[in-house]
């Protein structure tokens, strides 16, 4: 956890991402070294910035979200939890050091993590694989649906 009144930065965020690659990917974990998913990850950092997470999320399948509400509109459990916590940012605006939230599918909800390493870069968990730093290829892109900042961090 960051001491009180230290500054808390991009590239201290960056750095903190990258030390989650080679983690395993284990769904719902959220264990550096032993196992995150992409939620997880986030969750961590949250944990090693701000200590004690502000909420438990409640089990998920891999497919969580997929099924519309009641109303017909997709549900937005991922955004919303992070619309709680994080500060929202444009995605355009998103840069190291932020958590970007994609859709998978057009008009389905945003249920995949990431922190931005760089302008072209980022940490997430890979299904199946482990934490990862890969490119922020065109694919994820277009595949960007919002964009938060820790709370506490300077530009």
């Amino acid at each position: 956890m960051a001491e009180a009144g230290t500054e808390l930065t991009r590239a201290a965020v960056v750095a903190a991402a990258r030390a989650w690659i080679g983690t395993p990917y284990r769904h719902q974990a959220s264990c550096k070294g032993a196992g995150a998913d992409c939620l997880g990850l986030v969750r961590g950092l949250w944990r090693e910035f701000h200590g004690a997470e502000p909420e438990v999320p409640p089990a998920y399948t891999a497919d969580w979200a997929e099924a519309p509400g009641t109303d017909g509109n997709v549900i937005e459990a991922m955004a919303e939890a992070a619309r709680r916590h994080l500060v929202e940012i444009a995605v355009g605006e998103a840069r190291a050091g932020d958590v970007v939230l994609f859709r998978m599918r057009a008009r389905g909800p945003a249920k995949h993590a990431g922190v931005l390493t760089g302008e072209e870069r980022m940490v997430h968990a890979w299904s199946g694989r482990a934490v990862v730093e890969t490119s922020l290829g065109p694919w994820w892109r277009a595949r960007m649906a919002c964009a938060f900042r820790f709370p506490g961090v300077n530009d």
